[in-house]
């Protein structure tokens, strides 16, 4: 049996969106309920930018429909800004700030990296240590929390539910397969993402799902996918699903990951510019669905 495969775009309030996916004149606060009942999943952008807040992710999560995942996007502050040092209280402030009130709507947590961000094998591996796999694991870091989420917080998950979590890095130095074992070694995703820029790309399977982000192939965050793309990596999701790596695999790593009978697959477009993602996305799940369900 294949693993669950939800596919879905990044973000979903875009201005060129509105009259071409959105029907026109649907209100902008009822954007979110129509996006999420076009596709599994949705990059949950905001919390990259700023500390969201409790009433806004139980807004979200009412919003959609059962069996929705949202993934959501790790604070820059992180990752950018103190680069993964000193960042007992960020990371407590981020894990306070209502990712509890999504409930079983919350999917893996994306740490996105700058390109200027190198590989420090101790910096990361401690980094990647403190990442909770547990709510209640989170629910204990949240507690550490300072005065900047104080009386607008969450600290309490419904239930002691699994965590993942995925790495995006692009700075070639990541490139190392002593990164890949250290991934394996925490459990976390590394994130296959396509650019047309130098970052690396590689498909090395790290953890129990895989996680994919299609900025554009040929224009980043532009250029729409020809059928052919979208076949290729149709062809990725039902090999990841289904508990293998796709034939002609681009690897860093020469050691083979754990073996499993299905993963769970996490994909999304980010190639937004010129309405292209929606589209692809649409077009992926059905090549998907196709591909899954005729084996």
């Amino acid at each position: 049996m294949a693993g669950r495969v939800f596919i879905g775009v990044s973000g979903w309030r875009y201005t060129p969106w509105r009259g071409h996916f959105y029907p026109k004149g649907l209100a902008q606060s009822r954007e979110l309920e129509y996006a999420s009942r076009q596709f599994h999943t949705l990059e949950l952008n905001g919390s990259f930018y700023s500390l969201q807040r409790p009433s806004s992710y139980a807004a979200w999560a009412r919003a959609t429909p059962p069996g929705f995942i949202f993934a959501v996007k790790g604070s820059r502050y992180i990752t950018h800004m103190l680069k993964l040092r000193n960042i007992e209280t960020a990371l407590a402030n981020f894990l306070a700030s209502g990712l509890f009130e999504l409930g079983d709507k919350l999917g893996p947590i994306l740490w996105q990296f700058a390109p200027q961000m190198r590989f420090h094998a101790d910096l990361f591996d401690e980094f990647l240590a403190r990442l909770p796999k547990t709510a209640n694991a989170a629910a204990k870091i949240a507690r550490g929390r300072d005065a900047r989420v104080r009386d607008r917080e969450s600290l309490v998950p419904d239930r002691n539910r699994r965590m993942r979590h995925a790495v995006e890095v692009r700075h070639e130095s990541f490139v190392d397969a002593a990164f890949i074992r250290m991934l394996r070694r925490h459990g976390v995703a590394w994130v296959v993402a396509d650019t047309p820029n130098s970052w690396p790309l590689f498909e090395d399977v790290t953890a129990d799902f895989v996680y994919v982000r299609l900025h554009g192939s040929t224009e980043l965050y532009n250029s729409r996918y020809s059928p052919e793309e979208i076949a290729y990596w149709a062809r990725c999701i039902r090999a990841w699903a289904r508990g293998g790596q796709p034939r002609g695999a681009r690897l860093i790593s020469k050691e083979k990951p754990r073996e499993r009978a299905s993963r769970d697959v996490y994909c999304y477009f980010d190639n937004t510019d010129k309405r292209c993602a929606p589209e692809n996305a649409r077009e992926l799940m059905a090549r998907t669905e196709r591909d899954i369900t005729s084996c």
